[in-house]
């Protein structure tokens, strides 16, 4: 008997034959001799009907009040399979996650796990029963409920596996693994056998929206082996893992970001610490930086470019306005039309070319590239957000076909 760690997002539950759908594969599971624990999302788009309904009452909605309204989303999904699993005739118990342990900060909307007590998950489990539990949420000190951000089912589960020592930790989908494209965009996209944190990882953090990227660097810390599995058709995933036997595949995957906002400061002056006051601004406000430009210093000025998330861009302005006595500068220009376009691959490492072929590809079909960032495993570019699809099936076919 070993201990199996399920995660099933929104379209796995949306309705109440995907309900039932996920129940019977719940049930195989333990039938098969497993103690089995549940992670479950809000059903379908109940997240974004959410939103559209504090959209409707104000344009201004706390953080903490967003958090309780959205966390209902889970709450009814948890109840719903529950209620499947028994109708099933498996004893089945669901638990929100402050009842199943999990202690967050105090960041309202995208908390971080402090603490996971599974004494209420390892107690239900020795009676027997399949756990469900909401992903997605926590409580903080103050108890009050807060969020994960999205995607934060996926770290909900993984930090259940890890805590747990599970035996293997599963995340279900509505695609049957990690492919090297969006195979709803790309018809010539690839299914990976396997593929190494560090690559998932990469990929996950520029655009590729399998997995969250927060529950691979979880998965990453305490080695906790993933399988993505598809929840319609029951046919082998990835399995994400510390080392991969395959070799020789030089780029694993192309990645789209269309969450990108290029922020300008114009006119910075030249000096020593203004990067640090810059940026100490932002990371106040728990605003994530990722690619930085800045040009050449010309009479003691420079511009700064920068990329944040979309739903950030206006606070970084705000936040750099408020403190033009600090930093200087002239204008702060914003331009929100941008896509983040990535490869990924551990082969880089070893073969040389590969930004020139990436480049080549962009060349070809007239795309222009404004700004630039590479690692060991990957190369991102910033580019037009009407070129994206273009750009990803041209570097595709570059590379993988």
């Amino acid at each position: 008997m070993g201990l199996i760690v399920q995660k099933f997002g929104g379209s796995s539950v949306k309705d109440r034959d995907r309900i039932f759908n996920v129940a019977r594969i719940v049930m195989n599971t333990r039938n098969a001799g497993n103690d089995v624990v549940v992670v479950v999302s809000a059903q379908g788009d109940t997240t974004d009907d959410l939103i559209t309904k504090a959209a409707e009452i104000t344009s201004d909605p706390s953080h903490r009040e967003m958090d309780m309204l959205l966390a209902a989303g889970e709450e009814i999904s948890i109840s719903l399979l529950t209620m499947a699993l028994q109708e099933l005739g498996v004893s089945a118990i669901s638990l929100t996650g402050w009842q199943a342990g999990f202690n967050t900060d105090r960041a309202y909307s995208k908390a971080r796990i402090k603490r996971l007590d599974t004494e209420r998950v390892e107690s239900e489990l020795a009676r027997n029963r399949v756990v469900v539990v909401a992903g997605f949420q926590g409580l903080n000190r103050s108890d009050d409920i807060t969020t994960l951000g999205r995607g934060g089912s996926d770290t909900s589960a993984v930090a259940l596996a890890a805590a747990l020592h599970a035996d293997r930790c599963q995340i279900f989908t509505d695609v049957e693994g990690v492919y090297t494209a969006d195979p709803r965009k790309i018809p010539k996209a690839t299914k990976l056998k396997e593929i190494t944190f560090d690559e998932m990882l990469e990929l996950a953090s520029l655009g590729a929206q399998v997995l969250n990227n927060r529950s691979v660097e979880l998965a990453k810390k305490y080695n906790v082996e993933l399988e993505v599995i598809s929840s319609i058709n029951p046919v082998p995933g990835t399995i994400v893992k510390e080392e991969t036997k395959v070799e020789g595949m030089l780029i694993k995957g192309v990645a789209k970001d269309t969450d990108v906002a290029v922020l300008t400061v114009k006119d910075v002056p030249d000096v020593p610490g203004m990067s640090f006051k810059i940026f100490s601004l932002l990371a106040q406000k728990n605003i994530n930086v990722d690619i930085i430009l800045q040009t050449t210093g010309r009479d003691g000025m420079k511009d700064m470019s920068f990329t944040v998330p979309l739903g950030d861009a206006e606070s970084a302005v705000s936040a750099l306005k408020n403190a033009t006595s600090r930093i200087g500068g002239g204008d702060i220009t914003v331009d929100k039309g941008c896509a983040k376009i990535s490869i990924v691959g551990a082969g880089m490492q070893s073969h040389s070319g590969v930004a020139s072929t990436m480049f080549e590809a962009l060349f070809n079909q007239n795309i222009n590239i404004k700004m630039i960032s590479t690692s060991e495993i990957k190369i991102s570019v910033i580019i037009d957000e009407a070129d994206a699809d273009k750009a990803v099936a041209a570097i595709h076919d570059a590379f993988i076909n």
